[in-house]
C-alpha cells in the first residue's frame, strides 16, 4: 500500500539534524503527491486525544529549515508504550487526522514505540523510524553513526579545546561528564579527537556495581601521574554512564534520582561532575596534593547545535529514504544507510531478547580503536607497577610508602581492557 497521507514527529532528546530529516523527508513525499503533516511534542499531544497540534508541511515552509539545529516541531519523551490506553488514544487520534503513514524521528524508545505502534495499528498504519542520538547507542552495524554524533562530538571537542587551554593557562584541573546514558560512544570520541588527559566509559567497568571510590581513586591516580611527568593542569572525560555503574548504595549517598518517563534514571539529578570534583579534590588534598579543581558538564551544549555538513549530508539522505520507504509501502523498520545504500532495517529483530527493548550499541573496549585511545591517556596502567623507580615516584609524589601506594591503586589496573594488554605484548 502506498502512503498518501504522511505525519512526522519527533522524540527524545534534540540532535543536530532532526530539521534536515523533517526537511527532505517533507520536500520527497511533496514531490510524490503525499500529503504531509507535522506533529508538534512528540507523542505528547496524540496520548491526550488532541490533534489541533499537527500543521501542515509544504516545501516552502521547510526548503531552508536544514541549517539548523533544534527541531521546527519540538520534542517530547512522552511515552505511548507506558499503557494500552495511551497507545489507543494515539491511534485513534492518527485516524482522526486520516494518516496512513507516520516517520518517527528519535532514539531507542522512540523506536520501540514506533514499533509497538506499527503492531498495534496493523495494516491502516505503515511506519518507518528514523535513529537520532548524539549517544551514538543504537544497535546500527558498528562503521554506522546514528545521526547527531558527529556534529556533538565536534562541537564538544571544541569546547574541550578552550578547557584544555584554560587548564593549562592555570595550572588546574577540569572534569568534564559528558553525556551518554548508558554507552560511551560520545565521551570517548571527544576525549579522544580532543586529546584530553583521560576518559573514562562505563563499558570499561563491565557493568559491574562499582564503587563511587574506584571512579575518585582512578581520578585520583591519574593526576599524580601526571604531576610526576611535571603538569599541574588536565581534562579528566568522564561519560554520564559511568554514575549507573557505581553500586545503588553509593549512589543514594549522592542524592535522590527520578526515573523519566521511559524508567531511565535521570542522571543530570546526581551532579556525577561536582560530586566527583569535590571528592577527588579532598582525597588530593588528604595526600598532600592540592590542586584546583573545576567541574564542567556537557551535553545540552551539543543536543541542538547547528549540524555540521557530514550530518545535514547524512540526514537529507535518511529523510529521503524514509519518505521513500513510506510511499513505496514499506513498514516496521529503522532506516540505516550503509556504504551509500539505503538499507531497512526491521525493528523487531533489533530487540533484546533478554530485555524486549531494542538493543544498545557499547563501545567495544577489545578493539584497537578503543586500545589505542587508551595509550594515549595518562593514567596507571600495568607497567607502572613493574617498573620500581615509576613506582617510587608516584609513592613518592603523594608522600605514600611504595606498599602503600599499591595496596591503595594497583586494583585499579584490573580492568585494564584486554586491547591494551595485546597491544602491549606486540
Amino acid at each position: 500500500m502506498s502512503c498518501r497521507k504522511i505525519g512526522i514527529l519527533v522524540a527524545g532528546g534534540p540532535a543536530p539534524g532532526i530539521n534536515s530529516v523533517i526537511a527532505a523527508a517533507t520536500i520527497r513525499c511533496c514531490l510524490e503527491g503525499a500529503e504531509v503533516f507535522g506533529i508538534s511534542d512528540g507523542f505528547r499531544w496524540l496520548m491526550d486525544g488532541r490533534i489541533d497540534k499537527v500543521t501542515p508541511l509544504t516545501i516552502d515552509r521547510v526548503s531552508r529549515i536544514h541549517f539548523r539545529g533544534g527541531s521546527t516541531l519540538g520534542t517530547s519523551r512522552s511515552n505511548p508504550t507506558s499503557d494500552p490506553g495511551a497507545m489507543q488514544r494515539v491511534l485513534e487520534s492518527i485516524r482522526s487526522i486520516g494518516l496512513d503513514g507516520l516517520i518517527t524521528i528519535g532514539g531507542d524508545d522512540t523506536a520501540f514505540s514506533a514499533m509497538s505502534l506499527a503492531k498495534a495499528a496493523g495494516d491502516s498504519l505503515q511506519v518507518v523510524h528514523v535513529p537520532k542520538t548524539i549517544d551514538n547507542d543504537l544497535d546500527l552495524p558498528p562503521q554506522i553513526d546514528t545521526f547527531g554524533y558527529q556534529t556533538a562530538r565536534h562541537v564538544g571537542v571544541g569546547i574541550l579545546q578552550n578547557l584544555m587551554v584554560d587548564a593549562r593557562t592555570t595550572g588546574r584541573w577540569y572534569v568534564v561528564v559528558a553525556m551518554g546514558r548508558k554507552a560511551g560512544h560520545l565521551a570517548l570520541g571527544m576525549g579522544k579527537a580532543s586529546g584530553s588527559t583521560l576518559t573514562l566509559i562505563p563499558e570499561e567497568f563491565g557493568g559491574r556495581d562499582i564503587s563511587l571510590s574506584q571512579v575518585v581513586d582512578t581520578l585520583v591516580a591519574a593526576i599524580i601521574k601526571r604531576r610526576v611527568d611535571g603538569r599541574a593542569d588536565g581534562i579528566a572525560v568522564v561519560a554520564e554512564g559511568v554514575g549507573l555503574c557505581i553500586s545503588e548504595k553509593d549512589l543514594q549517598t549522592i542524592g535522590q534520582i527520578q526515573p523519566d518517563e521511559h524508567g531511565h534514571l535521570r542522571m543530570a539529578e546526581i551532579n556525577l561532575a561536582e560530586t566527583l570534583q569535590r571528592m577527588v579534590q579532598s582525597e588530593l588534598e588528604s595526600l598532600g596534593c592540592g590542586i584546583t579543581i573545576v567541574h564542567k558538564d556537557i551535553g545540552y551544549e551539543l543536543r541542538s547545535a547547528d549540524p555540521i555538513p557530514f550530518d545535514i549530508d547524512y540526514t537529507r539522505d535518511l529523510g529521503y529514504c524514509a519518505a521513500k520507504y513510506l510511499i513505496e509501502g514499506g513498514t516496521g523498520s529503522m532506516v540505516s544507510m550503509q556504504g551509500g545504500r539505503f538499507v531497512p532495517m526491521d525493528l523487531e529483530s533489533m530487540l533484546d531478547p533478554a530485555t524486549g527493548r531494542l538493543k544498545v550499541r557499547m563501545v567495544d573496549i577489545t578493539s584497537e580503536r578503543y586500545g589505542i585511545a587508551r595509550r594515549y591517556m595518562i593514567r596507571l596502567r600495568r607497567d607502572d607497577f613493574t617498573d620500581p623507580e615509576q613506582l617510587e615516584r608516584l609513592a613518592s609524589e603523594c608522600s605514600m610508602t611504595v606498599e602503600a601506594f599499591k595496596d591503595r591503586f594497583e586494583p585499579l589496573i584490573d580492568n585494564e581492557p584486554p586491547a591494551l594488554r595485546l597491544m602491549d605484548s606486540s
